[in-house]
């Protein structure tokens, strides 16, 4: 898998999924829906999966001495590799916001959701969906990906939304706590996030296995 994964990442990945990793940072702006950065790591990611297609990169992958399994794991591990990267960034950021500047006029008076803990869990939530709805929709057919793309997009920005809107339900003004305030709860949240991103992934990623066998290519 090591040089499955190697592949991915010489041959089949575009430069774009590596320039847009640093998105993560955009956790660091203020008075902006932080969670767009997860959209667009994964909008460099698909560039990948455009450019490889192009390439007739998965014929190529499949008349390499692997499984065809293998094929899709390496798949599988390049975009967690992109993802976890930018998880990186998004968490640099999110401790930089709790402590270092806890006190800033500028965040303090920030009218949309706040880089936190529960912030992070949501981006977690956003990449598995990513794996899960773009990823294992298109080894439905080793070629087809507007159709997973869009499908993403639409329940990626349902999350943003839901997490935008949920501090301004009552009782829930928590999941938006500055600094270091609430922060116990906040960490199950990620918890939960981090959960759910390994359940999408690891169920789409047996599925995507047994649906790319089936393909003739």
């Amino acid at each position: 898998m090591r040089n499955m994964l190697r592949k991915e990442m010489r041959l089949s990945a575009s430069i774009l999924s590596y320039l847009f990793i640093p998105f993560g940072l955009m956790f660091l702006l203020p008075g902006y829906p932080v969670l767009c950065g997860a959209f667009f790591v994964s909008l460099g990611i698909f560039q990948s999966f455009q450019s490889a297609r192009e390439a007739n990169d998965i014929v190529f992958s499949t008349l390499l001495p692997v499984a065809k399994k293998d094929v899709v794991r390496g798949k599988y591990l390049f975009v967690c590799l992109i993802e976890c990267c930018a998880l990186i960034f998004m968490a640099v950021s999110v401790i930089l916001r709790m402590t270092v500047f806890s006190g800033a006029a500028v965040y303090r008076g920030n009218a949309l959701m706040n880089a936190n803990f529960f912030a992070l869990g949501a981006a977690f939530v956003i990449f598995g969906l990513f794996n899960g709805v773009f990823v294992g929709g298109f080894f439905r057919t080793a070629y087809k990906f507007a159709r997973p793309f869009v499908s993403f997009i639409i329940a990626c920005f349902l999350v943003i939304f839901a997490a935008e809107a949920l501090h301004h339900v009552p009782g829930f003004a928590w999941v938006n706590a500055f600094g270091t305030e609430h922060m116990v709860s906040q960490l199950i949240l990620l918890a939960a996030g981090i959960l759910i991103f390994l359940l999408l992934t690891f169920l789409s990623c047996r599925r995507a296995c047994v649906d790319f066998e089936r393909i003739d290519l």
